[in-house]
């Protein structure tokens, strides 16, 4: 009963965009299909999709899941944040080599929801525990950073924005290898990775260009029992400039002086991403704690410290969870000129947000999440929101969520 109404609800409320209400209706059918595969060809068909709705208390600002949204939600309902599908295949050719591609449809840089193939690499295993990888492949800058769009496989209805909104890298072109080494109860593994960025990150109605960005980084992981720990470190070094120049000229008829553009200036500046992560799972408790800090190489982005921590305890099919999440941007100072500190101001982070929701698992396959989150921050805490009115906003606001998870 209540996943008949969430996708009526659903269909409502995306009445003025089909897109949407083909893929409300393409939830059910497909939450209800059978996996397939051939074990004879070794070909696999599954997939993801989340069905969700999303508003939030005030119109001053509009709440997005991270940066790569043009446009967010604000106080009517709206299925634009949180709504994905996505189909993976897999194709074990040997019992060394598989080829993966994955697809999906979620809302883009460019106000669209135009499916795009996410992952396509080929896989090989020269031994069982290493494993390497080419094609396009998905970002693991921070710990589950790689699954972000799955939303099945996170308790809460999305990974919390605090931690994750400074990261709108999902896939590079390049390779990574992998290696995975037991010690008794215990499991270590290490990946490093290269390889270049692809697609956009939207600046208002422009677009900053960020394909073809050199990325690297990896991870070390240690699992014993039921506590993982992983640290991770990753840099990208941006081939172009932000588009501030007409963004200024468009929204307020200004223009950027060559001084500020010097002084604002992204191109051949490097980002460093440094992170920590916790995680505990046994039984009914489900526990985890994550922290980053981001090193930011222009001057038009403050470098910034967040994290989370979040506990859950499952009842029968339902858990119940309870977090808390912060970020804190630091300011460089003094600008050259009042339009540069009125751009620099735009990446100003200052806020914690208490969550608190629950998670039904209805049945195989299927969760329905909702979720309440109250953010609390300062009135210069303006990054990742859209549309912001600088004269009203107090750096409130509460969000209130619902979604449908499936697997299929």
């Amino acid at each position: 009963m209540m996943i008949s109404m969430l996708v009526r609800w659903v269909a409502k409320a995306t009445s003025r965009n089909k897109k949407l209400v083909v893929l409300a209706g393409a939830a059910c059918l497909l939450a209800a299909s059978p996996v397939f595969a051939d074990s004879e060809s070794g070909f696999s068909l599954n997939g993801f999709g989340t069905v969700g709705l999303a508003r939030t208390t005030t119109d001053d600002v509009e709440f997005v899941r991270d940066i790569s949204q043009p446009r967010g939600v604000s106080k009517d309902w709206s299925p634009r944040i949180d709504s994905v599908l996505g189909l993976q295949a897999a194709w074990r050719v040997t019992p060394q080599f598989e080829a993966v591609v994955q697809a999906t449809s979620r809302y883009r840089f460019d106000k669209t929801f135009t499916p795009e193939i996410s992952w396509a690499y080929l896989k090989y295993n020269p031994i069982p525990n290493l494993s390497l990888r080419a094609g396009r492949l998905g970002t693991e800058f921070f710990m589950m950073a790689d699954s972000r769009w799955v939303g099945y496989s996170f308790l809460t209805v999305r990974p919390p924005g605090d931690y994750f909104w400074y990261l709108p890298f999902y896939s590079i072109h390049g390779a990574d290898a992998a290696i995975t080494v037991p010690f008794g109860e215990s499991v270590f593994r290490a990946k490093a990775f290269y390889g270049h960025s692809r697609g956009s990150i939207p600046l208002a109605d422009e677009q900053w260009d960020i394909s073809g960005s050199p990325m690297v980084g990896g991870y070390l992981d240690y699992q014993y029992g039921a506590w993982q720990v992983r640290a991770s470190y990753a840099n990208i070094h941006f081939k172009r400039d932000l588009p501030i120049a007409p963004v200024l000229k468009k929204a307020l008829g200004i223009s950027l002086s060559s001084q500020d553009a010097a002084f604002l200036a992204t191109q051949d500046t490097r980002t460093h991403y440094y992170s920590l992560g916790l995680v505990y799972d046994r039984g009914p408790w489900q526990a985890q704690l994550m922290l980053n800090h981001i090193d930011q190489g222009s001057n038009a982005l403050e470098s910034s410290d967040g994290g989370y921590a979040l506990v859950g305890y499952r009842i029968n099919q339902v858990t119940p969870y309870l977090g808390y999440s912060w970020v804190l941007s630091k300011s460089r100072g003094n600008a050259p000129s009042a339009i540069a500190a009125y751009v620099m101001q735009d990446s100003r982070s200052d806020q914690q947000t208490t969550f608190a929701g629950v998670r039904w698992d209805v049945v195989r396959n299927i969760a329905l999440k909702a979720q309440w989150d109250g953010i609390r921050g300062d009135a210069s805490s303006l990054f990742p929101y859209r549309q912001d009115n600088r004269a009203r906003w107090d750096g409130r606001m509460d969000v209130y969520s619902l979604t449908m998870d499936f697997l299929f």
